[in-house]
């Protein structure tokens, strides 16, 4: 594998570091700077990463991902090759000391991934199967913002979406396969609370 894409998710990490750097509090608007506009996986990566920290204990924040996830998802299966946000998504903002906090704490279980992502059963990532996982990313955060004040429903669901994520935009269908387990026992448990 190249070596630039040997660091997918430290380097997203650099970017948002970067962006709280130089702003401060720090907007979509100034992440996107970072990794530039025509990144939908790249952002759509960024914002389940973040929402696997404890930044998704702060209310309103997994309504916010939900909508940011499902318009880049949307985006990203209609083909677009630069990214569309509202001006109002895109002023959004976060102090950067809280930011920085949640890069930190996120560095170590994203170099592990990033060790670990190589191309394997490429057919996962492309073709039919691309947009069928893309599709699962655009429904995963329909009931996040009515499922808000339970605690690891949104973590949950954004740690599926950025293994699926980064098995499509590394090529790796072990990461595919990874999220569609965890689709599998959610459902299960989900099926087996309610009966």
């Amino acid at each position: 594998m190249k070596e630039e894409n040997r660091h997918i998710l430290t380097g997203l990490l650099d970017s948002i570091e970067a962006a709280a750097d130089d702003n401060d509090p720090v907007a979509v608007q100034d992440v996107l700077a970072q990794i530039g506009s025509n990144s939908i996986m790249p952002l759509i990566l960024v914002v389940t990463i973040l929402l696997v920290s404890p930044l998704s204990g702060i209310p309103g924040v997994p309504s916010f991902s939900a909508v940011l996830v499902i318009l880049l998802a949307a985006q990203a299966i209609s083909g677009r090759s630069h990214l569309w946000l509202p001006d109002f998504m895109l002023r959004q903002s976060l102090k950067a000391s809280r930011l920085k906090q949640m890069v930190s704490w996120l560095r170590r279980p994203c170099a592990f991934f990033d060790r670990h992502t190589q191309p394997r059963f490429v057919w996962l990532s492309s073709g039919v199967m691309r947009f069928s996982t893309l599709g699962c990313c655009l429904l995963i955060p329909l009931g996040w913002p009515l499922l808000e004040v339970l605690p690891l429903v949104s973590t949950i669901g954004a740690s599926t979406i950025a293994l699926l994520v980064l098995g499509l935009f590394t090529r790796d269908g072990i990461f595919v396969i990874a999220g569609y387990s965890m689709i599998a026992i959610t459902m299960s448990l989900g099926l087996y609370f309610l009966i």
